[in-house]
């Protein structure tokens, strides 16, 4: 059989892999996905998992699950040999291996875009995975816990300040999802703690959510500011050492929490292969999603510089939208490969954004149809559920989301799951044994016979 091996289990690596096991005949060909996780996320929802309206484990998709039939291996890879057609795989534990194939499916997606920040990488959180949602999720409803429990008023407004920085889809969704959680937590906390927080929005550029237009961009704008979100255009991080935020404006605060979603960059995975790549390390490849000078090798997503036939002598954007619809081309340019047949062209006219705001709130450009608040909100729900793999994950979304019209949303801050074994040790540390009265904890050795 015909060994194809894709590198990746996100959008294009889980649908392509789908697609193809829908397509192929029986015998004809054998799928491996390789992914450091055995699960797909969908990360539009993301926000509103760190908001609690949706259960975290309904927004993944287990690979092994979905792709039955194909061969999934979870860990690291090392390296892409494109000349030998070889993959260097390193296992989470154990020796590593060489996997050998014969079509290749590069897909390992990006990751986030960090700046030489002093102080970044030791306070800053991203949002790009579930693992972080969640963190920020509980670590948003302990800094609440934190200054409706202390004396100190430094401490207090350390807790209450949270900076999130970079004003794209990630951060603007985010920061509204959480604001609005936290807001509606205040109602069971002390009178006047929600009048204390600050919420601080940092974006370099002069504008918000370029995705779906100036003019809705300004009305986001609005709608934030007028929810009292301290919002800074063209304005930049200098400075977190110790969680003290130095912005260019000379502003100055304290914050537990740096929120960073300023971009993302193509895996660096792509450094230890042979592909050819261009001046931002995006792998280049044909309309044909197949990577210049390779016919056994396609490349889609974030990780690819993909030309956009509707926009001469420009790239797709590295968004949901292309990455689904990529993967449905390159999935039959693979069969088509296989089969002896012509190659089709990836095209696909942009058909707009959504974004959510928070409960009952959202912004959306459609076609060029405009719309903004509780229709905008439900025009995002909607599409996104409609995208959501599987049958499965769609009704457990929908039933999370019916639960939430009934009934109030959690405000319980799991800080257990970020260290589960504190209070396994801490039992440990009580039942070491206790001195016997009148003898020394640490006893003096007997001295030695002569």
């Amino acid at each position: 059989m015909t060994r194809i091996l894709i590198v990746g289990g996100g959008y294009i690596g889980m649908y392509t892999a789908l697609r193809l096991k829908r397509g192929l005949r029986r015998g004809e060909a054998q799928i491996t996905v390789m992914d450091s996780d055995s699960y797909m996320t969908y990360q539009p929802f993301l926000p509103e998992a760190a908001a609690g309206n949706l259960e975290p484990r309904h927004l993944v998709v287990p690979l092994r699950q979905v792709l039955r039939g194909c061969r999934i291996l979870s860990g690291r890879v090392a390296g892409v040999d494109t000349a030998r057609r070889l993959v260097d795989f390193r296992p989470r534990r154990g020796p590593g291996y060489r996997v050998e194939y014969d079509l290749l499916v590069y897909a390992p997606g990006s990751v986030s875009r960090l700046l030489p920040i002093p102080g970044l990488a030791e306070h800053g959180i991203g949002f790009k995975t579930v693992q972080e949602a969640i963190h920020l999720r509980n670590h948003v409803l302990a800094r609440l816990d934190l200054a409706a429990s202390t004396a100190d008023e430094e401490v207090r407004r350390r807790a209450l300040t949270f900076v999130f920085v970079g004003a794209g889809f990630a951060g603007v969704e985010a920061l509204a999802e959480l604001e609005d959680m936290a807001r509606d937590a205040c109602r069971y906390f002390p009178r006047g703690l929600a009048r204390e927080m600050r919420w601080v929005l940092v974006e370099a550029t002069g504008r918000i959510l370029p995705e779906v237009g100036e003019e809705m961009g300004r009305w986001t704008l609005q709608q934030l500011r007028g929810r009292g979100i301290d919002v800074r255009l063209g304005t930049r991080v200098t400075s977190a050492v110790d969680g003290h935020v130095v912005l260019d404006d000379g502003t100055e605060l304290d914050a537990e929490t740096l929120v960073w979603t300023a971009g993302v960059r193509p895996n660096p995975l792509a450094r230890a292969t042979d592909l050819p790549l261009d001046d931002k390390d995006r792998v280049k490849v044909t309309p044909r999603l197949t990577v210049e000078g390779r016919h056994d090798v396609f490349s889609a997503g974030d990780c690819a510089a993909v030309p956009d036939l509707t926009r001469p002598g420009e790239y797709c954007a590295p968004n949901a939208q292309h990455a689904v619809r990529q993967a449905h081309t390159l999935a039959g340019n693979v069969l088509a490969t296989l089969r002896g047949r012509p190659l089709r062209d990836y095209r696909h006219a942009y058909a707009g954004s959504v974004a959510s705001l928070g409960l009952h709130e959202g912004v959306a450009q459609i076609y060029g149809l405009k719309l903004r608040g509780p229709l905008a909100w439900f025009t995002h729900r909607t599409y996104h559920l409609t995208r959501l793999p599987t049958f499965n994950r769609k009704m457990r979304v929908l039933s999370d989301w019916t639960l939430a019209l009934f009934f109030p949303r959690d405000i319980v801050s799991l800080g257990s799951q970020a260290a589960p074994h504190s209070g396994f040790e801490e039992a440990a540390r009580s039942e070491r044994p206790r001195p016997e009265p009148g003898r020394a904890e640490h006893p003096t050795p007997a001295t030695p016979r002569r």
